[in-house]
């Protein structure tokens, strides 16, 4: 499997949006035998589809085909600043990418990360009948107890200032480097700080330096509150039916390392009997765990795949 750059890169402008948003993806070319399956990756901030690039050619190497796409406002992919940017809608563009333009045939594993864990569950539960296990993590999810939490942390003080995109996006302008290289330094642990190296924070940079980047990916945090109101009507409505789920985080990581709230996360995200919903974490990692250790990344996800 040839690197990120090599990948199939591509580009598709939704039918349905009436901001005429363009999605750029990656992708893998086909499997030279019966593919297992197709993951999809969704990244999270101040990441782009990536933050996946070791992860990719491993989840190839194990039979899957794999589609990884810059959600709406992030990466390659357009910067609507006047969009949507509710996890609900988001989902409907992945679904749209793999379904009516890429014809992908059957069920999907959804593997979200940070902001992308949040696409990836709304996905599951808007699409549940088209996905067949979901993995997500590295994120309070909206409506939860834990991200009330979060919202009320000085320690993750940027979840309130995000959500407040004027006066971020003011602060910010001209000044992303420094911004989003403080992220990844507070975020990984001292033993893969090398891991996100100076020219991958050059790519991250210049992603989000693009007119309407970092203004779009506030947006992503000032939807947090609708966001728990959809989150909270579906759970009213559906009983949380889900596929079966890995909450997947790193064991150094501000959302992987408290043990209680983790739990507490599941318990309010997959309440329905018989649910299959499970936790794993991924050693020797923060925040940022498909750079920071991506061969346990991919291990634990083909063993919850396998059974």
């Amino acid at each position: 499997m040839k690197d990120y750059d090599n990948l199939i890169h591509s580009e598709y402008c939704l039918v349905g949006s009436a901001e005429r948003i363009r999605i750029n993806y990656v992708k893998t070319p086909p499997q030279s035998k019966t593919s297992k399956g197709t993951i999809v990756l969704l990244h999270g901030f101040p990441q782009t589809s990536y933050q996946f690039r070791h992860v990719i050619p491993l989840f190839f190497a194990a039979g899957y085909d794999v589609v990884a796409p810059d959600y709406r406002g992030a990466g390659k992919s357009s910067h609507p600043t006047s969009a949507d940017f509710t996890k609900f809608a988001m989902a409907c563009d992945i679904y749209e990418l793999l379904h009516e333009h890429l014809g992908v045939k059957g069920k999907v594993i959804m593997v979200g990360h940070d902001i992308g864990g949040m696409v990836a569950y709304a996905y599951a539960a808007k699409y549940t009948s088209h996905v067949s296990h979901l993995v997500w993590g590295e994120c309070p999810l909206p409506g939860t107890t834990k991200w009330e939490h979060d919202m009320r942390n000085p320690k993750q003080f940027h979840f309130q200032l995000h959500c407040n995109p004027i006066i971020a996006g003011a602060l910010v302008a001209g000044r992303e480097r420094v911004y989003i290289k403080h992220f990844f330094e507070k975020l990984t642990t001292s033993g893969t700080a090398s891991a996100i190296t100076s020219e991958d924070l050059d790519r991250y940079v210049a992603d989000y330096s693009q007119p309407g980047a970092m203004e779009c990916a506030f947006k992503t945090y000032g939807a947090f509150e609708e966001d728990a109101r959809l989150n909270k009507n579906w759970w009213k409505a559906s009983g949380k039916r889900l596929p079966p789920t890995l909450f997947l985080n790193g064991d150094a990581s501000v959302e992987g390392g408290v043990g209680e709230a983790v739990d507490q996360v599941l318990a309010e995200t997959h309440h329905a009997p018989g649910t299959d919903a499970r936790t794993a974490f991924v050693k020797h990692s923060g925040h940022y765990i498909a750079e920071e250790n991506p061969q346990e990344f991919v291990r634990l996800i083909l063993q919850f795949l396998d059974g």
